[in-house]
């Protein structure tokens, strides 16, 4: 398979999950669009490590400074469009979908309830604050993303091959569906 697929939404909302159940159906390469930007953060000064950063103060510190300098995300943009273009490519992002022309474009949405659900079972936190950080998250992104290319993150789905509400469906069924319109749209 030469195309790439890219999966958006909201924080905790599955992307990961579904992701990676692309990448292993379709024999494609995972990439967490997260994951490269980590990296970035970890060049300057961030020790960036552990799957839950994000949800941590300095998380939440270098997205203050992601809000002052979009050089950040310009870079990891850049290096994500990239990747995509070479094709064989499953790759979460927030930004990506808006970015490019071609591939496969899938946005996974639920509600905030569900999102805070899914971060309390899968990091151990309370419900107050699943619900706080990702009400924050999904927030602060969507402001960033308007700022800086001016598309409107939640809100914009025109750009998508496949919405899917994830609210009443097990990541299984979410992970069929999309293999499902996947091999429609090769």
């Amino acid at each position: 398979m030469t195309k790439s697929i890219v999966i958006s939404g909201p924080p905790a909302v599955g992307k990961t999950t579904v992701a990676k159940g692309l990448a292993e159906e379709f024999q494609l390469k995972y990439l967490s669009g997260g994951d490269v930007l980590k990296e970035i953060a970890k060049e300057h000064g961030f020790n960036s490590d552990g799957d839950d950063w994000w949800d941590t103060e300095d998380g939440m510190k270098f997205l203050s400074q992601r809000e002052e300098n979009s050089e950040f995300d310009k870079k990891l943009d850049k290096k994500l469009i990239s990747m995509f273009d070479n094709g064989g490519m499953v790759i979460t992002s927030y930004t990506l979908p808006w970015l490019i022309s071609d591939g496969i474009k899938i946005w996974l949405e639920g509600s905030h309830e569900s999102s805070t659900k899914r971060m309390k079972t899968r990091d151990n936190m309370s419900t107050e604050d699943a619900y706080e950080i990702t009400k924050k998250r999904f927030d602060k992104n969507k402001a960033l993303y308007k700022k800086l290319y001016n598309f409107d993150f939640g809100d914009d789905k025109s750009v998508f091959d496949l919405i899917i509400n994830t609210d009443n469906l097990t990541a299984q069924q979410v992970i069929d569906v999309t293999k499902e319109t996947v091999r429609k749209l090769l």
